[in-house]
């Protein structure tokens, strides 16, 4: 069978979402006045009421909506939100099976893209698994109905059924960190992006997340010349660097670079990712990343702190994003008017400074989660800084 372009693969997943009832929106308004033309108010209310549930609750609480959200009415209203990610996740996946002759979708769901991957892939073996029991029933429906014969969809919960297969390759979208609130693991102090080494808050996160049972039954599940691919919400420097190394820790070493991806839910903008491809053993020549990611703070130039003409409100130079650091760290002759730094019991710090350099009065905020602040301003408009400043150090621990 010749090998499809990754146009042709989103050609074909937009016509497989099609078959499943998924439409795709990028306006809230007409996606929410379908789901009114579908579901009854009560429907729509019994729904956040299970999200909120799913949210704040526990694993059972996950799983009820997961059931709920598997039902032949609700399904296509719900994961219509997930159209993009679909097509932002799904070619990808599909491009990288390649050799695999088994293939392991850990949290496949409803079997949206599992289904895709075995149409796909006909001469290939797929297995899906979820703990939701009506998600997967509402998968082995649309296999029949849809032909597929190389794919089997199974109820099981790899935080408490031991693995007893093996596989070429193995999936992980969405299926890994299922704690969503989850902060992650704070730096060694405000003035640094480092993570401490020592093993006890890498513990805590695996277990709270609950990635520790998931990750070692998986690498169990791989076989010896094994891919695995995870992509999970993990963008945060706080929850990325926990996940990647707890994957280290189990012998999983890049195959690829990590891609972070971009798509859209509805209207919103979602970073998500990174989109790793993993095989056994560490690689020689690409290495793990515990760095901020580029981001779209405004380069700082001596001369380019200038007011703005066409804003006599705006400030001099301001960044919101970590690389408020190298910026604030760069300013000439920093004298310090006031600072506090304040601690949880946990060791979470938030530092807030209000000080003057050549370039202006500064404003400079810096927290243990990886967020940076840097205002500066005319000397005359200093009077905006310190009441910026009394504002966030009111609130620190």
């Amino acid at each position: 069978m010749p090998r499809e372009s990754n146009g042709e693969i989103r050609t074909t997943l937009h016509e497989h979402l099609a078959s499943w009832g998924l439409r795709q929106f990028t306006s809230d308004e007409t996606y929410f006045q379908w789901q009114r033309e579908t579901l009854s108010p009560t429907e729509i209310t019994a729904l956040h009421q299970r999200v909120e549930q799913k949210r704040n609750g526990s694993s059972v609480d996950e799983v009820s909506f997961y059931d709920a959200a598997a039902h032949p009415k609700i399904l296509p209203v719900l994961y219509s939100q997930r159209f993009h990610y679909y097509l932002a996740v799904g070619p990808r996946v599909a491009d990288r099976i390649g050799e695999a002759r088994s293939i392991l979708d850990v949290g496949c769901g409803v079997g949206i893209l599992t289904t895709f991957y075995a149409k796909q892939h006909p001469g290939k073996t797929f297995v899906g698994i979820d703990r939701s029991p009506a998600s997967i029933a509402r998968a082995q429906e649309h296999a029949k109905a849809r032909g597929l014969t190389n794919v089997q969809f199974e109820c099981l919960d790899l935080d408490h059924t031991p693995p007893t297969r093996s596989f070429d390759l193995i999936l992980a979208t969405h299926a890994l960190v299922q704690v969503e609130q989850d902060p992650g693991i704070p730096s060694c102090s405000w003035n640094t992006f480092e993570r401490a080494c020592d093993g006890r808050p890498q513990v805590d996160f695996e277990r709270r997340t609950g990635i520790d049972t998931r990750l070692d039954s998986m690498h169990t599940m791989l076989s010896a010349l094994g891919r695995m691919i995870v992509f999970e919400k993990t963008r945060q420097l706080a929850r990325r660097i926990p996940l990647q190394r707890a994957l280290a820790a189990r012998d999983l070493g890049l195959i690829e670079q990590p891609e972070l991806i971009r798509y859209r839910l509805v209207e919103e903008i979602s970073d998500d990712g990174p989109f790793y491809v993993l095989g056994r053993g560490a690689s020689s020549h690409l290495l793990w990343d515990e760095s901020p990611e580029s981001d779209e703070g405004r380069p700082f130039e001596r001369g380019t702190v200038k007011a703005d003409l066409t804003d006599p409100d705006a400030p001099l130079y301001e960044n919101h994003w970590p690389s408020a650091q190298l910026a604030w760290e760069q300013l000439h002759e920093k004298r310090l008017i006031k600072e506090i730094t304040g601690q949880e019991p946990d060791g979470r710090q938030l530092h807030v400074e209000l000080g003057q350099a050549e370039e202006g009065i500064y404003l400079y905020c810096a927290n243990t989660f990886d967020q940076r602040q840097l205002v500066i301003v005319e000397p005359a408009r200093a009077v905006v800084l310190e009441s910026y400043y009394e504002e966030i150090a009111s609130s620190a621990p």
